[in-house]
């Protein structure tokens, strides 16, 4: 799921958590309860009963839960099974597993691209 250097696993919201606002990390966030707001990290992970209302600025995201807005990726989205995305995915690469649900929009764009327009400068490798 990550290549080949696991990141570390930096922030956890736990699943009887409900966040409001905008979360920013240079590691790795796993949401297992409720975001809403904007997330930038290096990696974000979404649990299978997790979510996140609002966009996401990452190098790479896993979605096993519900992600509602626009996600931009320098490396790759992975909806997993269980997984739902509503709105736009901007990437390199893009992996959608049998049985998720996306609804939207992607753009495959070359990585220079998507750093250069998108991404913060030290969330990029």
């Amino acid at each position: 799921m990550f290549g080949k250097k696991q990141p570390k696993l930096e922030t956890i919201i736990g699943p009887d958590t409900t966040l409001y606002g905008e979360l920013k990390t240079k590691g790795t966030v796993r949401i297992d309860g409720v975001l809403e707001g904007n997330v930038s990290a290096e990696w974000v992970i979404v649990g299978e009963k997790g979510s996140i209302t609002g966009d996401v600025t990452a190098r790479g995201m896993v979605v096993g839960g519900k992600v509602t807005g626009n996600s931009r990726s320098s490396d790759v989205v992975e909806i997993k099974q269980k997984g739902e995305v509503v709105g736009e995915i901007y990437t390199t690469n893009l992996i959608i597993m049998e049985g998720a649900v996306f609804d939207g929009h992607s753009y495959m764009q070359r990585t220079r691209e998507i750093e250069c327009r998108t991404l913060e400068p030290e969330l990029v490798e």
